[in-house]
């Protein structure tokens, strides 16, 4: 039996889950030498969401969902990576990938190669989020892998429900792989080299507050991150009154489908759009890439006022242009992770608007926070914050009608039954709904997930609880009796 040998820094109760699952697939380790493991949890995106691109302020909560990994080390010149929830996801639960594939990475070409290797095989894809962490420690930061790593991963996070687990599984395999190298790595340093992962080894164009959130985040407290790019804000007290739940839609969502990828392309577009009407100067770099000297928004279309945009801005950025048309007139955007796919039309002015609008939002919900306890009807202007970021999601194209239908149930109910807001989370286009309510209200949502299931006929789930992050969890290492 595998038993723990050293603690991690604080006890969180599904650990002793997470070693049952591990004794049960026991025989994937050599008995004889140690395992070290780490703790990630999933997150709830209470506002902010798809303009953490932009420079957005985002509002997140760590939650009780979240991911194990261990790690051992292995004598052969191979990546050994067995996830326990593969077969649930159609997928093969071992995936072998060779050491040259990670120890020769570079920049560009070989996270392509990686990347082609592990996911030109959908059954095999879920191993990039994986095998890209030692692939990005061993470019990032010059780590030196002699030796091979068997890697074993477990989840109790419900896949593809829009909570980021796929952050979760990068930062508990980070924090696991840095364990048993002894490597000191801190919970931003963490999330960075995990959004690289997710960027260039999975080839996601995702923000950064997935992966900060699960890092560094604190049970029970939202992290205010100002993704400029990644400033930590004190962390802000839930009010007493108040708790904070999801409500998973059923809807499979994915931040590597086209329509969060295309959004993001189209603030980008309208970024450069504004830097022109600006003045600012552009100098073309090739590849559809473009340098902006902005010293007024330093590179974000969160520092852009509402006012501002509404005055100067808004008439400048067309509702939609074509690639081509675009790339012919504007050269390119000054984001290295995304794509502009000449053949393809994209919706400019709405993904630009959202996060000129949702900083403010996400600003003053921040502020009505911190003074909530003093007015018992600031929930309501709480709700319609969210409700408010919810249909901006809709007017970018990230809506789905089972998110749409869980909002409308808990805006019909409203505050007289002590529901105050909701909002689509993440990405978009399906996955969980956040909803803001008054304490011991989950009888009341509970109704909401059977309303919906009966009108939807999609299976929901309530999610709730908080728990630490991985570096306040910190890492564990097990020995065998």
């Amino acid at each position: 039996m595998w038993r723990m040998s050293s603690p991690p820094r604080i006890a969180v109760e599904d650990t002793d889950r997470f070693l049952s699952v591990l004794n049960e697939h026991g025989a994937f380790f050599n008995r004889e030498k140690p395992v070290f493991c780490a703790r990630a949890p999933a997150r709830l995106d209470l506002m902010g969401g798809i303009a953490d691109y932009s420079g957005s302020l985002t509002l997140e909560l760590p939650l009780m969902h979240a991911t194990y990994a261990s790690v051992q080390y292995d004598e052969r010149k191979l990546l050994t990576l067995m996830s326990t929830a593969a077969r649930d996801i159609d997928s093969d639960d071992t995936v072998v990938v060779p050491l040259t594939a990670i120890t020769k990475a570079r920049p560009g070409s070989l996270y392509n190669s990686l990347r082609d290797l592990v996911t030109n095989n959908p059954r095999t894809a879920w191993a990039a989020y994986v095998a890209g962490v030692p692939a990005v420690l061993a470019t990032e930061k010059n780590v030196e892998f002699k030796h091979g790593l068997r890697i074993l991963v477990h989840s109790f996070v419900p896949p593809a429900s829009g909570i980021s687990s796929s952050a979760a599984l990068e930062v508990a395999v980070m924090n696991a792989v840095a364990a048993h190298m002894g490597i000191e790595l801190d919970g931003k340093e963490c999330a960075v080299l995990c959004q690289k992962v997710e960027n260039h080894v999975v080839g996601a164009p995702c923000g950064i507050m997935d992966q900060m959130t699960s890092a560094c985040g604190e049970q029970d407290k939202l992290l205010a991150l100002l993704c400029q790019p990644a400033a930590l804000q004190p962390l802000l007290d839930i009010p007493v009154s108040y708790e904070i739940w999801g409500i998973n839609s059923g809807i499979r969502h994915a931040v590597s489908g086209a329509d969060y990828g295309s959004v993001r392309t189209g603030a980008f577009m309208g970024y450069r759009m504004c830097a022109e009407t600006a003045g600012f100067p552009i100098k073309k770099c090739g590849n559809g890439m473009v340098e902006i000297d902005d010293t007024i928004w330093n590179g974000y279309l969160a520092n852009i006022t509402p006012a501002q945009w509404e005055s100067h801005y808004r008439e400048s950025v067309p509702e939609q242009i074509s690639g081509a048309d675009f790339l012919k007139t504007c050269d390119g955007i000054t984001d290295p992770v995304s794509v502009i796919d000449p053949q393809k039309h994209y919706a400019v002015r709405n993904p630009t608007a959202h996060p000129i609008h949702e900083h403010f939002r996400v600003s003053a919900f921040r502020k009505l926070m911190e003074d909530a306890s003093q007015d018992p009807d600031t929930g309501i202007l709480l709700g319609e914050y969210m409700y408010q970021s919810h249909a901006s999601y809709s007017a970018c194209g990230l809506g789905s009608d089972g998110t749409d239908l869980i909002v409308d149930l808990v805006r019909e109910r409203g505050p007289k039954l002590g529901l105050y807001g909701a909002k689509i989370t993440g990405g978009g286009s399906g996955g969980t709904v956040a909803v803001l309510a008054e304490k011991g209200r989950r009888r009341e949502l509970e109704n909401i997930v059977a309303d919906y299931e009966e009108k939807s006929g999609r299976d929901a789930l309530v999610i709730g609880g908080s728990s630490p992050g991985a570096e306040q969890f910190g890492s564990f290492k097990l020995c065998c009796e």
